[in-house]
């Protein structure tokens, strides 16, 4: 049986840790497309070269051709400036939105029958363009974005009581950006509530640090942005459409009246699967929630109207 076929669109530093992570777990056989001469092909000959000390069979080629992208199955967009310190993702809008509109028309060329996951930002802007560019339908685009928030909720909760960040659940929903909505009630330790386990102060202390955790990356790197936990994170969504895992993930989708809302990618629970996004789940906010929900929304909206198209 044929593995899958994954088109890794950007080959930087997330690209490279998708495609070590994607190829060497054997998910699927990997292309990484950069617009960089030699960079995608070295990064590819590297990996292909350590495939074997990692006991896997999956082939890894770079290029600098959309063409080379045919009849991906999948195709995951990195594609884009990172952030440098004091940047907010949505001061990427202009820059990136050139390099999306090109990625689109190349992705809607070569592999028209792919699933997409988008984690260039300022990301709900992005997933947006490319939907809206590529018109692909709104379960094969899904952007990578809760995932994250909630991996790094989890962690600050899991290192806050000592406990396993396997033990630990939580949702990250909204904008992926400083408007991101923790949902405390969502967030538990083996069932138990955290609400139950951690003082309001210090929970409270851990949603501002989540909300800024990409931020704090940035500033302690200088030169770049955060790239393995978001790489593993689109991982984690990869391997739920490729092996039909059905798993509940916090994902930007294209909302059509779910939470009150039409015509955005935000982030909320769906169900991840060999359809893509096979449906978007509403979960109960408290109403000081609710209104942060919203303001995100307007946040994301606001970011989106700027977008000329």
């Amino acid at each position: 049986m044929a593995r899958p076929k994954i088109a890794l669109i950007g080959g930087g530093n997330i690209g490279g840790v998708l495609a070590e992570t994607l190829a060497y777990r054997e998910l699927g056989d990997v292309v990484i497309f950069d617009v960089v001469e030699g960079l995608p092909q070295g990064k590819a000959l590297d990996l292909a070269e350590g495939a074997p000390l990692a006991h896997s069979d999956a082939k890894i080629a770079g290029t600098n051709d959309y063409a080379a992208i045919a009849g991906a199955d999948l195709v995951i967009i990195t594609a884009g400036l990172a952030r440098k310190p004091g940047m907010s993702r949505d001061d990427l809008l202009k820059t990136n939105l050139a390099i999306m509109k090109s990625v689109a028309e190349g992705v809607k060329q070569h592999a028209p029958k792919a699933y997409v996951i988008v984690v260039s930002n300022p990301l709900d802007a992005m997933v947006y363009t490319f939907q809206k560019i590529s018109g692909f339908p709104k379960n094969r685009v899904v952007g990578m974005a809760g995932v994250l928030d909630s991996a790094r909720f989890r962690a600050f909760v899991a290192w806050e009581l000592g406990v396993s960040a396997e033990d630990v659940t939580a949702l990250v929903l909204g904008g992926h950006g400083d408007s991101m909505v923790p949902i405390t009630g969502s967030c538990t330790v083996a069932g138990i509530p955290v609400t139950k386990l951690i003082p309001k102060d210090r929970l409270h202390a851990i949603i501002e640090r989540t909300k800024g955790a990409g931020g704090e990356v940035v500033a302690l790197l200088k030169t770049g942005s955060a790239f393995v936990s978001p790489a593993l994170s689109a991982v984690e969504m990869a391997e739920a459409i490729l092996k039909d895992k059905k798993r509940v993930l916090a994902c930007a989708c294209l909302l059509e009246g779910e939470y009150g809302i039409s015509g955005l990618y935000i982030g909320v629970p769906c169900v991840l699967g060999a359809g893509g996004v096979e449906r978007v789940l509403e979960v109960d906010m408290n109403p000081e929630e609710r209104k942060l929900f919203d303001a995100s929304a307007e946040a994301v909206r606001s970011l989106v109207a700027q977008i000329a198209l």
